[in-house]
């Protein structure tokens, strides 16, 4: 079964051209629109329909460094781990304690320039664990990689509860 890179014809690597990505993507949705195949049997429509979706799964993977990540890491036989390995190196635990403490203060206080310096040390934080990530994937150390993508996937979530506070400050 050919992978999401060899469907849009793109080295399998974390960095990509999300140009050629989207191109490529387009390319795949027009060979398989539904109105191509609108006098075609039920068979060929079904096939057609199958290629849509996966397109639309490749595609969704490809253009998101994190579900990026993470397919890189599982194609190369890594298992994330990602609901039992919660395990993190003891700075990034502390990293996390300082910006749960920072959010607490920063929603007790109603204080929205916090919340602002938060998010622009989350952005920060972001993008060093993707270059991390990309550094570690292109080593082919997938187990390092997985680490990051993990550390990651905090971000991600943490990112979302300071939108949230973000949101019940500005009702």
């Amino acid at each position: 079964m050919k992978t999401h890179f060899d469907l849009f014809h793109l080295p399998q690597r974390f960095a990509i051209d999300m140009q050629a990505l989207d191109k490529a993507y387009h390319e795949v949705q027009n060979q398989t629109h539904p109105d191509r195949f609108a006098s075609a049997g039920g068979a060929e429509k079904r096939v057609a329909m199958q290629w849509a979706t996966r397109a639309n799964e490749a595609y969704q993977t490809l253009k998101n460094p994190l579900a990026r990540a993470q397919y890189l890491c599982e194609l190369n036989g890594v298992d994330l781990q990602t609901e039992s390995n919660t395990a993190m190196p003891p700075a990034f635990l502390m990293q996390q304690m300082e910006w749960r403490e920072a959010l607490d203060e920063a929603h007790a206080d109603k204080d929205i320039g916090a919340l602002e310096n938060l998010e622009a040390d989350l952005r920060a934080a972001r993008k060093a664990e993707l270059a991390q990530i990309e550094k570690a994937l292109d080593a082919k150390d997938f187990a390092e990689a997985a680490q990051g993508v993990r550390r990651l996937m905090f971000l991600e979530r943490f990112k979302e509860e300071v939108a949230r506070v973000f949101d019940l400050l500005s009702d």
